[in-house]
């Protein structure tokens, strides 16, 4: 797969990183990648101290020069989106389309950052003391730490750290220990972008290699201001409590368990194709990913029917080649969790269709899997439980409050979606009273969402948002101003307290 070769063309001095104590796997075929050394706890120290010294010059950069840096980062990031993609497809086992489209999102969200840097604007507010004006002002907090999972490796960084740095703040990274690759390669870009531009102090970013202890390094440190975590509800769950400690600021992305209703005035021609990539792509390891499909009974037998027929013919296979839609589970554990499911579907007088391993020629040891459709009699805990896999379970509904409350009666609250060409049906899922999720579509999958939007969850999720829409309040703080440009001091609510002088 030419590791090696791909790491040098991003510029990353592979002997600085090379060592012992991690060694991360290829899921394609299950095979170890390149050994690299961890960060130490005092490595990392040390690295969180430079951060924060970083922060306080960046700081004091106009926005719009902070911009300009991310700008530089963005096509930098254009002019190596082959061999980022590349790596991408080899960590964390994304087809070719998939892995290419992560990269640009990267891109996408340094564009929206650069027009950001021009619009972090506050508010003036009337007074209602004379010669008196109130404002709201922002300003950069610190630190940001960013702990990344391994289903997107480098695209939730970028959409923190393009966000944090024209913010005003300094950011550490902790990668998933699955997918530190391609985590060196960003870092390697950005050092040289960074490197060329006068303003941009050192240890702007930085990359901490390793396992959980690093993270809640990184939770528990005085230094950081802000931790966006992405990953398991255990882990936001452990990560929220050691930041809550010391008060600091949390941005949570955590599990889903994501529905789509599909009632009788669907197009389920458009819904079928639809379901499959929000149900397969990413070989179903997705935050966002399909997992429950809600049909009306009338429809029901004719949407499952499409979906085996379709089902049936995804091609499947080592993701580096063309046409593959369906690439490899990221490891042994993966495999077993869905197996697991399956079986217990079974036990409980489910109908499955599809499931198990899938053996790829030369590949071996990588775990492919044929996705599978589990008709269920009703929602019970094996459906409530989030399986990081393609498992998609299909139940039936009668009438659409009662879709909306399958929908709603999980315990994430991430995306979800209705496939409808009826409006009042639409509107009634996007309402108060639909959909409680932090995503809501109607005639379009849960997954596969644009930067341009705040993306994130409820519930379990744990309420975070990033990318766009007003994301970027989430890496700064907010300050009331009132300004007395009078000879005058009256107070506020009417007050008097003349002053003995």
């Amino acid at each position: 797969m030419e590791v090696l070769d791909t790491l040098k063309e991003t510029g990353v001095d592979i002997a600085r990183h090379g060592g012992r104590g991690l060694e991360p796997r290829s899921p394609i075929d299950g095979q170890p990648t390149v050994g690299l050394r961890v960060t130490t706890q005092d490595d990392a120290s040390a690295i969180l101290e430079r951060a924060n010294a970083a922060f306080l010059r960046w700081r004091t950069v106009p926005a719009p020069v902070r911009g300009e840096l991310v700008r530089r980062f963005g096509n930098e990031l254009r002019n190596h989106k082959a061999q980022l993609a590349r790596l991408v497809t080899i960590e964390a086992g994304k087809i070719t389309q998939e892995a290419q489209g992560e990269v640009q999102e990267m891109i996408d969200i340094c564009d929206f950052a650069v027009g950001l840097s021009r619009q972090l604007h506050g508010l003036t507010i009337a007074s209602e003391r004379p010669g008196h004006h109130m404002r709201e002002t922002w300003h950069p907090m610190g630190v940001c730490g960013v702990i990344t999972a391994f289903n997107f490796p480098v695209a939730v960084w970028a959409w923190n750290a393009a966000l944090a740095l024209v913010c005003g703040n300094a950011v550490v990274w902790k990668p998933s220990e699955k997918t530190p690759l391609t985590a060196l390669a960003v870092q390697a870009i950005f050092d040289r972008v960074a490197a060329d531009f006068d303003d941009a102090p050192d240890g702007l970013n930085a990359v901490l290699l390793g396992s959980q202890e690093l993270g809640r390094m990184l939770a528990d440190h005085a230094r950081v201001a802000i931790v966006s975590a992405t990953g398991s509800t255990a882990m936001g769950g452990d990560v929220s409590r050691r930041v809550a400690q010391r008060f600091g600021r949390c941005i949570l992305e955590l599990s889903g368990n994501n529905a789509a209703i599909v009632t009788p005035a669907a197009d389920l021609d458009l819904a079928v194709r639809a379901i499959l990539f929000a149900a397969v792509g990413t070989t179903g390891q997705r935050c966002t990913t399909l997992r429950r499909a809600i049909a009306h009974s009338k429809i029901a037998d004719d949407l499952v029917d499409r979906l085996k027929k379709v089902y049936d013919h995804v091609p499947i296979g080592n993701p580096l080649d063309e046409g593959i839609l369906l690439g490899p589970l990221i490891d042994q554990r993966a495999y077993a969790a869905m197996e697991s499911a399956l079986q217990q579907a079974r036990k409980e007088g489910s109908q499955v269709f599809g499931g198990g391993r899938v053996a790829i020629p030369n590949l071996k040891d990588g775990y492919y899997v044929r996705p599978a459709l589990v008709e269920m009699p009703g929602q019970n805990d094996l459906v409530r439980h989030e399986t990081f896999a393609p498992i998609l379970y299909v139940l039936r509904y009668r009438d659409l409050d009662e879709a909306i409350a399958l929908n709603n009666d999980v315990k994430q609250g991430l995306s979800s979606s209705i496939f409808t060409n009826d409006l009042r049906e639409a509107e009634h899922f996007l309402g108060a009273t639909g959909s409680d999720c932090g995503i809501a579509n109607v005639n379009i999958g849960t997954s596969g969402a644009e930067i341009g939007g705040a993306f994130g969850g409820e519930k379990e999720t744990g309420g975070g948002r990033e990318s766009g829409s007003d994301a970027w309040k989430g890496y700064m703080r907010r300050s009331t101003n009132t300004v007395n440009f009078s000879r005058d001091l009256p107070l506020a609510q009417g007050i008097r307290f003349d002053a003995v002088t």
